[in-house]
Order: C-alpha cells, then sequence, then structure tokens
C-alpha cells in the first residue's frame, strides 16, 4: 500500500526509473510517456503489488499536471506562428470535438449489445465514453512533437499544438454535461446545457486573459530579490487562474492555456529562468500523471473489454477521426491533402482521456469502470501505433523538413528587445587562406567577434589571435534582421 511512510521512497523509484527508460524510448522511437504508463501498471496491482485504487486522488493529481501542461503549451504557442492557423485549428479543437464525439459515440451505440462486443450501454452513455476521448492529448502532442524535434510543412506543427492545447476544454464541457444527462434518466435540458458552455468558454476566456495580463504586469514590476522567486509566483498564478475560474463554473483548462498564450508572448524579464523552470515541471508532472494513471489500472480486468476496445480505437483512428479533420477543413482549400492525412493521423489519446474517464467513475455512473478500461485500453492502443509512427507518416507524406537549429553551441542569449542578432560560423581552412589571424578577416561594421570556441575551450578574442579550422565563432550584429554581409559574399571573409 501507498501510505505517508513510503510514498516519498515509491516515488523517487519510480521517477528515477521512468527518467532512465526514457532514453531507451527516445532510441528506439518508443513515445517517452507511454513507457511512464507501461512502467506504473508493471510497479501496481497485477505487477509488483503497488496498491492504488482511488480515482480521486488521481483526478486531483492529472488536475494539477494538466494545468502546468497547457499553461507550458500555452507559454511556448507563439501568436506569430499560429496566426495563419487560428481558424482550422479552433475549428479542430471545437467542432471537431463534437464531430468526433457524435461519430464514435453512434459507432459504439451501434455495436453495444452484440454478443462478440460484450458490452450493453445507452446512447447517452456511449456518447459519454466517446466524449472522454474526443480530444487529441496535449501532453502526448507536446511531448511528440518537442521531444522528437520534427520540423513540419505548411504550419503543421503549430496547427497540431494549437488543437491540441485547446481541444481538452471542449472534451471537458462534454464530458460534464453528458455525465449530468445520463444521471437524469436521458433528459436533455437544452436552455441549462447552452448556458453551460457559454459559461464555461465565457469565463474561461475572460479569466484566463486578464490573469495572464496581470502576471505579465506583476512579473516585470514586482522587483523580487531572487530570480528563482518569479518562477514560483508564476506557478501560483497559474493554480489561481485555474481554482477561480473552476468556481465561478467556468472552464479551468481553457483559462490556464490563454493565460499561457498572453504571457507566453509578451515581454517578460527573467525569462530564460521562468522557461527553464516550467519545463522541467512539466516533465515531472508528466512523469507524475502517467505513472499515477498506470498505477490505478487493473491491466486484467482490460482483458474482457480488449475486443471492443480494439474495435472502437481503430474506428476512431481510420473513420471518427479522420472524417472530423477533413469535415472541419473543408474551407480552407490551402491545406493538401496530405497535411490532412497527417492530421488525421496526429489523433493521439494520452492522459486526459484517462482523466476524464474518472469523472463518470466518481459520479457513479452506471458501467463506469468498465468505461475507465475501455479508455485506458484505447489510449495505450493510440500511443504504440500512432505515437510510433508519427516522424514515419511525415516522411511518407514529405511533410517533413530538416531540423533548423535555434540555439548556439554557446549558450548566449539576447534580451527580447534588443536589436541585434547572433550568429555561429563553423572556419574552414578555405576561409583562412588569405590570413589566419581575426585582423585578417573583412568582417562587416556594426559586427563584433564576441567568442570563440575551440574543442570544449571558450576563448575572448582578440585581432591578432591566430585562427584554426574547425573554430566556431559566435557574431554579434547591430540589426536584428542583418548578417555580416561580407560573409555571405565571398568565402574567406565568411569569418
Amino acid at each position: 500500500m501507498i501510505n505517508a511512510e513510503n510514498i516519498l521512497l515509491v516515488g523517487s523509484i519510480l521517477i528515477f526509473l521512468s527518467i532512465l527508460i526514457s532514453k531507451t524510448g527516445y532510441k528506439f522511437g518508443i513515445p517517452t510517456l507511454l513507457l511512464f504508463l507501461l512502467l506504473g501498471m508493471f510497479f501496481g496491482s497485477d505487477g509488483l503489488g503497488i496498491q492504488f485504487h482511488s480515482a480521486s486522488d488521481a483526478q486531483f493529481i492529472g488536475m494539477i499536471a494538466l494545468s502546468i501542461i497547457l499553461f507550458s503549451g500555452g507559454m511556448d504557442t507563439k501568436i506569430k506562428e499560429i496566426r495563419p492557423v487560428l481558424f482550422p485549428g479552433i475549428l479542430l479543437s471545437t467542432i471537431g470535438v463534437l464531430l468526433t464525439t457524435l461519430f464514435t459515440g453512434l459507432f459504439i451505440f451501434f455495436i453495444s449489445g452484440w454478443e462478440s462486443t460484450n458490452i450493453q450501454l445507452s446512447l447517452f452513455v456511449s456518447l459519454l465514453l466517446a466524449a472522454t476521448m474526443s480530444s487529441t492529448d496535449s501532453a502526448s502532442v507536446f511531448n511528440l512533437l518537442r521531444s522528437q524535434r520534427m520540423e513540419l510543412k505548411q504550419n503543421l506543427r503549430p496547427m497540431l499544438e494549437l488543437e491540441s492545447g485547446s481541444n481538452d476544454p471542449m472534451a471537458y464541457m462534454l464530458t460534464i454535461v453528458l455525465i449530468s444527462v445520463c444521471a437524469e434518466g436521458g433528459q436533455i435540458h437544452a436552455g441549462i446545457l447552452i448556458k453551460d458552455f457559454f459559461l464555461q468558454f465565457f469565463f474561461g476566456g475572460i479569466i484566463g486573459y486578464a490573469f495572464g495580463r496581470f502576471g505579465v504586469w506583476l512579473i516585470n514590476r514586482i522587483g523580487l530579490l531572487n530570480s528563482s522567486l518569479y518562477s514560483i509566483l508564476l506557478l501560483s498564478i497559474i493554480f489561481i487562474t485555474f481554482t477561480l475560474t473552476d468556481l465561478v463554473k467556468g472552464n479551468g483548462y481553457l483559462a490556464v492555456y490563454i493565460a499561457g498564450i498572453v504571457i507566453g508572448n509578451a515581454r517578460l524579464v527573467y525569462r530564460k529562468e521562468i522557461n527553464l523552470f516550467m519545463n522541467g515541471l512539466t516533465w515531472l508532472f508528466q512523469i507524475i500523471v502517467f505513472l499515477t494513471l498506470g498505477l490505478l489500472v487493473n491491466p486484467h480486468e482490460m482483458i474482457d473489454v480488449a475486443g471492443v476496445s480494439l474495435l472502437i480505437g481503430i474506428f476512431m483512428i481510420i473513420v471518427a477521426r479522420p472524417l472530423s479533420v477533413f469535415i472541419c477543413l473543408l474551407p480552407f482549400k490551402n491545406i493538401t491533402t496530405k497535411a490532412r492525412l497527417f492530421v488525421s493521423w496526429v489523433g493521439l489519446r494520452g492522459a486526459v482521456p484517462i482523466i476524464f474517464a474518472t469523472y463518470p467513475v466518481i459520479a457513479q455512473v452506471p458501467g463506469s469502470n468498465q468505461l475507465f478500461n475501455i479508455v485506458f485500453f484505447i489510449t495505450l492502443l493510440s500511443l504504440t501505433i500512432q505515437g510510433m509512427s508519427i516522424s514515419g507518416m511525415a516522411r511518407w507524406l514529405h511533410l517533413d523538413l530538416p531540423i533548423q537549429k535555434k540555439d548556439n553551441d554557446f549558450g548566449v542569449e539576447l534580451p527580447e528587445d534588443s536589436n541585434t542578432n547572433l550568429k555561429e560560423l563553423t572556419l574552414t581552412s578555405e576561409m583562412l587562406t588569405r590570413g589566419n589571424k581575426l585582423a585578417d578577416m573583412n568582417i562587416s561594421q556594426g559586427t563584433l567577434v564576441m567568442m570563440i570556441k575551440r574543442g570544449n575551450e571558450f576563448i575572448i578574442p582578440n585581432g591578432q589571435m591566430e585562427l584554426h579550422a574547425g573554430d566556431k565563432l559566435l557574431f554579434i550584429s547591430e540589426n536584428k534582421e542583418s548578417i555580416p554581409a561580407t560573409l555571405k559574399e565571398t568565402r574567406p571573409p565568411q569569418a
């Protein structure tokens, strides 16, 4: 049993092992989040015997994790990148989720009662099951696209990240609404549903934007003595945003995502420290939530629903998701068929569907344990089939791009508001034919060599310093948009 005496030891061992196996997963192209989930299952009740059966505790951990993951994803979402794909992304995250729920729910209801499927679900319970799985998982999509450093054509990466970051609120609302409908015996009160949807979006958007602006103002003006406190201050703002929005019946997940976008696209002091803190915290909670959900499930119970889960999962992958995507993207003629196929394939399920599947369990919806096991099985299926093939699918559809290096090897960053530009160059022997000293190089006016890296050594240069082939030079130029002109014109002056 997990208790106060051993939770720190057991938790630390699980996190330690998760980090170790993540390297193996990256090497063989296995999604790291899938490995975290499997590790939790291995240590759980059907494995090494850790007993964890609290759906409410798992839901609470998931709520904290999703708040951090969605906020961090919002911070990394650049408005200039999502502006060209804003409308298709919003359609996918709203209408797309609704259509996926409808198509999948009707299919589940259609196969319910078959002797081979082993399920007996009403129409609204079928729709509820579909709603819990209707969104693409932000943690899985962010993790895969960024850990694999995927570069995609046609603005596909910002579109997919926008969709996965903003479609959880829609799935959450559908799940909560359908739980209420099931609890009332299938009676639908249209006025109440419309009001709930309006309040969720309205308060989620307004409070998220307001706290985003407040966070930027506070962080830039408070003047704390220790720079590490800025990250902790921001973390408190995230949780205040979520809980306050939830208190007034708004959508907390939407609020923290919007707050993240606002803060991430504003000028911010100590941005590097904040980004490092949020990146580490996001990884920690991704590990924690997937381990928790792996511990929660009883794998032997999934055997009874394996057949129907496989049927539903395949239907979602090859029918429901593609159909929803193609319908939503019909108005956008500039999006190619190949791009639509790729977006259809990146319909990853992950922690979010499993967390949402705990809501019917806590609400004691009839058959909710069976629903939970079906969702868990389909998540494993999605992470295995789709998660392991995203890179290959991008190459097969010729949508991949060469990875562009964004950082320099010197670890040097410039303030956001500085009108300067850093450029890195590796010297070749041809560049040194007219002289091997820095003073011999024809460097443009307004450009300076800040530092030289030779092997693992960093050198502050002077004009008489001898240069060697293989040296890396770090330039700084006055104009942010320019690079030294002479570096582009002839070979030797490229130093």
